[in-house]
């Protein structure tokens, strides 16, 4: 009776070995299934409702080994950051649509806004003789400790602080400590690091009487003041360690002229007006040799000033008020890249004042991207080839919910958060760092 318990407990204790064992397997290898699979995910992004999804990515690019690597035979004296090409980037953007809080304008959220493509995400920039290391939140914040920034101009600028501030978050969450009347002009603080980001609306640069709504629609001609600096950021330079100042676009508005305070001339002239067509051009190279005289008078300024060319659009089959485009949904090579005629005004003026100021006010060469403490950002280019990283027709909530084929207007100027414009600070981290 004894040996018959004694074989039951046996036979028992073995049939809970064998399960035990085979659970062992079975958790072990749905494990690396897990892990393998795994590698098929994008970064989390956050869906309409709030909830978090995973979304895979867009089919794999092959990419030659030595395709982010920089060529054996070339001797380099000094990258040009701003010469390269957009290659495949599995790894995605550092940040997501929903991981900085409410800092991305609503306009350029265009993830939850429901743009439906996600491949415009994966591609970085690589200058084509150097390699270009992404930007480090933790880094950047350790290196501007104690500092103040400004970014001074434009919607687009306003666009790439919102870039900078959501990839800072990352580490440390920035408390807004200031905005304007109308919420055009911020500034944000950075406790832990005592860092100042300030964002400046100065669309001109120069003294401007503006007549617009918050739909861009102007009731009348911009009166400038092509002689007047701007003092929104003029009366700041003394006190900032780093600015990044910008404009462009706002020049191609219908305007008169004023200087030494009578009017000159105009643009897209008002009716029965008896001022001559001067032409946009006229006014910003007027413009631009007031702001970079005084940008490149070191007596104005306390720290490092980046001039940054102005970004182009994208706009097909029409402009933004009357039907453009843009569906795009990849990077363009150079030779299929054209710059639109405005946009070579635009860089040329912007790259001949630049260069005259720095030659005259500090002696040396601007042709190498600067003087001193004064500094050329050429990201005309390296946008020029993004067409699919605009919001087009998502920069509003849900466009064709309710009709397919409902027409709306598109946004092919501002950038996707995250987006092209995101690799901007890539390049100013490593500008900084390496000169």
């Amino acid at each position: 009776m004894k040996l018959k318990v004694f074989s039951v407990s046996k036979i028992h204790k073995n049939v809970f070995l064998i399960k035990l064992f085979s659970a062992i397997l079975i958790t072990g290898l749905a494990f690396s299934l897990f892990i393998f699979h795994s590698s098929d995910f994008s970064p989390v992004f956050a869906s309409v409702t709030g909830r978090f999804e995973a979304r895979f990515l867009p089919p794999k690019v092959i990419v030659p080994e030595n395709e982010d690597l920089i060529p054996q035979d070339i001797e380099i004296e000094k990258c040009n950051l701003f010469a390269g090409k957009w290659i495949p980037d599995s790894s995605g953007p550092t940040y997501t649509n929903s991981s900085c809080g409410n800092l991305i304008d609503g306009h350029q959220n265009c993830i939850t806004n429901g743009r439906p493509d996600l491949d415009f995400l994966y591609w970085k920039w690589k200058p084509h003789d150097c390699l270009l290391p992404r930007f480090d939140p933790r880094k950047f914040l350790q290196l501007m400790r104690n500092k103040s920034w400004a970014f001074i101009g434009d919607s687009i600028v306003r666009n790439h602080v919102e870039s900078l501030l959501c990839m800072l978050y990352m580490v440390e969450e920035p408390v807004e400590v200031y905005h304007d009347k109308e919420y055009k002009s911020k500034r944000w603080h950075f406790p832990i690091h005592n860092l100042t980001i300030s964002n400046i609306w100065s669309p001109f640069l120069v003294q401007a009487a503006i007549f617009e709504d918050s739909n861009g629609v102007s009731s009348a001609a911009v009166q400038l003041h092509l002689d007047k600096l701007d003092e929104t950021w003029t009366s700041l330079m003394p006190t900032l360690d780093y600015a990044i100042i910008s404009t462009g676009k706002w020049y191609l508005k219908a305007a008169v002229y004023h200087e030494n305070a009578k009017p000159v001339g105009c643009h897209i002239c008002p009716e029965k007006s008896r001022l001559e067509e001067l032409g946009f051009d006229h006014a910003y190279n007027a413009s631009l040799r007031n702001v970079m005289d005084f940008i490149a008078d070191e007596t104005n300024r306390k720290g490092t000033v980046f001039f940054r060319t102005s970004t182009p659009d994208h706009f097909q089959n029409g402009e933004w008020h009357n039907g453009g485009t843009c569906r795009q949904t990849e990077p363009v090579s150079d030779e299929e890249a054209e710059m639109k005629n405005v946009h070579k005004i635009l860089r040329g003026l912007e790259i001949g004042q630049f260069e005259r100021a720095v030659r005259e006010k500090t002696g040396e060469d601007g042709g190498g991207g600067g003087g001193g403490n004064v500094k050329l950002l050429d990201f005309t280019g390296m946008l020029l080839t993004r067409p699919d990283g605009h919001p087009g027709a998502y920069r509003a909530f849900r466009p064709f919910d309710k009709d397919k084929n409902a027409k709306v207007q598109n946004d092919c100027l501002h950038w996707c958060l995250p987006g092209p414009i995101d690799y901007l600070n890539d390049v100013i981290l490593e500008t900084i760092v390496n000169g």
